[in-house]
C-alpha cells in the first residue's frame, strides 16, 4: 500500500478505530518510513536488529536476580561480547576463551594495540574462533 492509498484511505473514512491510527501513525512518519528508498545499503525492515535483540528481551527478567548492580552491568558486558562474537561470524564459546587467555596473558599492561588484536573482526581470530 502506498501513501497515496493511504491518504486516500483516510479521506474515504474508516470506520475501524486501529485501522485509522495506524494510517495516522504512518501518513505522520512517510519520510522515516520511505528513507531506504533513498539509500540502497538501508534494509526495508528492522528485523535483523529485532533478532538480534531478541534473547536481550527474553534475558532480561533474568538478570532481575543477578544480585547486584555489578553483577547485572557483568551480564550485560557478557551479552555484548557474545553478540559481538556472533555477528562477526565466530564461535562466542572459542572467542571467549581467546579473550581470557590473551586477556589474562597480557594483564596490567593492556595496550589499545593489544585490544585491537583481541576484538572479534580481527581477521585474525578468524581460525581461532570458528
Amino acid at each position: 500500500m502506498t501513501f497515496y492509498h493511504l491518504n486516500f484511505q483516510r479521506f474515504k473514512g474508516c470506520t475501524i478505530n486501529t485501522k485509522s491510527s495506524a494510517f495516522k501513525y504512518m501518513l505522520a512518519r512517510k519520510e522515516e518510513l520511505s528513507s531506504y528508498l533513498d539509500n540502497g545499503s538501508l534494509p526495508m525492515t528492522n528485523s535483523l536488529a529485532e533478532r538480534t535483540i531478541r534473547n536481550f528481551a527474553v534475558g532480561r527478567n533474568n538478570w532481575l536476580f543477578s544480585g547486584s548492580p555489578r553483577g547485572a552491568k557483568a551480564c550485560g558486558v557478557l551479552y555484548s561480547i557474545v553478540e559481538s562474537a556472533k555477528a562477526n561470524g565466530l564461535i562466542p564459546y572459542k572467542y571467549i576463551l581467546h579473550l581470557l587467555k590473551e586477556l589474562s596473558r597480557h594483564a596490567g599492561k593492556l595496550t589499545s594495540e593489544i585490544l585491537e588484536q583481541c576484538m572479534p573482526w580481527n581477521p585474525n581470530l578468524i581460525s581461532l574462533c570458528q
